[in-house]
Parts: structure tokens; C-alpha cells; sequence
């Protein structure tokens, strides 16, 4: 197995307090974002057997909302309307990027090599992506490159919200690695793509499914469907092996992750990705390489 590979975060919290002094996550019943960051750590430390070591260095909590791209902030009664209404918010809702990683001098950290990455908790509608990556020669992440010249070196931007939980997170990395996988073997054809035999599921493989993506396991029939009971035959056993993929399909169906469970969903299709020394046709077989340190892709 390859050495491990940290990652050293720095973890922005925008959580505004509301007059009398609580703070939007209290004040609302949301979660502790503080929590979420180490069971997501312990989490991705796991299923990826050791090789992916995320670190928060430096954490900052911010009294304050964040600036949109075009200028427009929430002030603490104009969110809580919208909230309460579960509409009225801000459009266009995007978040203005430069300004948050000039805000917190990032890209200085990130050219000195303090920091590897930036972590951006807030609330529902904060306006993050789930991940965006920066620097030169950045590819889709999730969202469009974000232009830095000013970068000597590629990092990524992840988005969470402290209202939703641990297994959204990992769904963010979920589609971070299927981005950056993708890219890796965007020239690779026929069976040697290892991502999209990966990636099978019953679904689009009658009869071929392996593991899945993200939202659809290899039984989905529908976007989310991790619950669902019917069997198929499916190869997924055959990665745990990597590279040796020659473990012939078992039925398999929703109790082999969790019978619906989004956290232990991801965690079990984490948990295949390869992650061994070597290599063929100039792709690692440690995949967590790519999906923690972009300037590996």
C-alpha cells in the first residue's frame, strides 16, 4: 500500500450570530461544524485504508455572512425570512471566491505550502460549490476552474453546510474524486478505463454492474436509490482486490450499504477505490492520490 498522504486544511466557519449574541448554527438546531470536520476526517481516513490524512491547521470562525459574487450580503433578519419561508433567497446565489480566498490570504498560505486546501462551512444558500479547484492549469472539480494566476500550485475549495451531515460531505468528495478520476483517464478507452468499469451499474450495464457512482448504486434505479432491495449481479467485490479484478459477481442488493443510509453508502464505495502502489498506461493505481493532492491529475 502507498505511504500516507496528508493534507493540510484551513477551515473557514461563516457563522453569523444573531442579536442576542447565539450563533446561527445554535440558533437554528444545526449541527456543530467542529464535529462534522473530525468524523469526515476519521471518516475519509478509513475507507481510504489509511492513505488520505486530512489535517485542519488553522481553523477560523467568522461572525459574519458571506459576500456574494455580485455584491449582495444576508443580514441576520433577511436570511432567517427566507429561511422560515423556504424561499425569497438571493439570486444569483453564488459566493464571490476571490474575494473569501483574498479575505483569508490563501493563496499566500497555499504558495508557501502552510496550507493544501480550504474547507467553507456555512449555512443552506451561502453559496458554495461543493468543490471548486484553483491554480494553474485547474481542471472541473465539480464547478468551473477558478482562475488564480497567482497560484504556483493547484488546491481545492470544498463547500459544507453545517445544516446537513457527515454523509454529505462525504457526497461533496464523492463528487470531487469523480471529477478529478474522470479527468485522469479522460484519454483512456475500452476496458483499460478502469474509472468507468468502476463506475457500472445495473442500470446502464444490464447484467455488468460493478460499483457504482456517487448516486447510484449498482442496483439504483433512480438518482439516490441506496435503498433499494432488489438483487443484482455485481463485481464489486472484485476491487477490494486491486489490481487483481478477476472475483467473479455475487447478487448483491441495499444491505451491502446500508440499506439507504447516504453516510455508509459512500463510505462503502470509498472503501473500493484503488489505493496500492504501481501502475498501468501512466495511472497510478492510488487513486486517493489524485482525489487528495490535484496536482497529481
Amino acid at each position: 500500500m502507498s505511504a500516507a498522504l496528508p493534507s493540510r486544511v484551513l477551515l473557514i466557519i461563516h457563522n453569523p450570530r444573531l442579536p442576542g449574541g447565539q450563533p446561527l448554527n445554535q440558533a437554528l438546531g444545526w449541527n456543530d461544524p467542529d464535529r462534522l470536520a473530525a468524523e469526515y476526517c476519521a471518516d475519509v481516513q478509513a475507507v481510504s485504508h489509511g492513505r488520505a490524512i486530512f489535517q485542519v491547521v488553522e481553523r477560523v470562525e467568522v461572525d459574519a455572512f458571506p459576500v456574494k459574487a455580485d455584491g449582495f450580503v444576508y443580514t441576520a433578519a433577511s436570511y432567517l425570512s427566507c429561511w422560515r419561508a423556504r424561499s425569497g433567497f438571493h439570486q444569483p446565489d453564488g459566493v464571490d471566491y476571490h474575494r473569501l480566498l483574498d479575505e483569508f490570504d490563501v493563496v499566500p498560505r497555499i504558495n508557501a505550502g502552510q496550507i493544501d486546501e480550504v474547507w467553507l462551512f456555512a449555512f443552506p444558500y451561502a453559496g458554495y460549490y461543493e468543490s471548486i479547484m484553483a491554480g494553474p492549469g485547474s481542471v472541473w472539480c465539480n464547478a468551473p476552474p477558478l482562475a488564480r494566476p497567482d497560484a504556483r500550485r493547484r488546491f481545492v475549495v470544498m463547500g459544507f453546510s453545517y445544516e446537513r451531515g457527515v454523509g454529505e460531505m462525504l457526497e461533496d468528495l464523492g463528487h470531487r474524486a469523480e471529477s478529478l478520476l474522470a479527468h485522469v483517464f479522460r484519454r483512456t478507452r475500452g476496458e483499460a478505463n478502469l474509472w468507468e468499469r468502476f463506475t457500472r451499474y445495473d442500470l446502464t450495464h444490464p447484467g455488468r454492474a460493478e460499483c457504482g457512482n456517487v448516486h447510484f448504486a449498482p442496483n439504483s434505479q433512480r438518482d439516490y436509490d441506496w435503498g433499494n432491495p432488489r438483487p443484482v449481479l455485481s463485481r464489486c467485490d472484485a476491487w477490494l482486490s486491486f489490481p487483481d479484478l478477476s472475483a467473479p459477481p455475487r447478487p448483491v442488493t441495499c444491505a451491502e450499504w446500508g440499506g439507504g443510509d447516504i453516510r455508509a453508502h459512500h463510505r462503502w464505495w470509498f472503501q473500493r477505490f484503488p489505493h496500492v502502489a504501481g501502475a498501468a498506461n501512466g495511472v497510478s493505481h492510488d487513486w486517493w492520490a489524485y482525489v487528495v493532492d490535484p496536482n497529481r491529475v
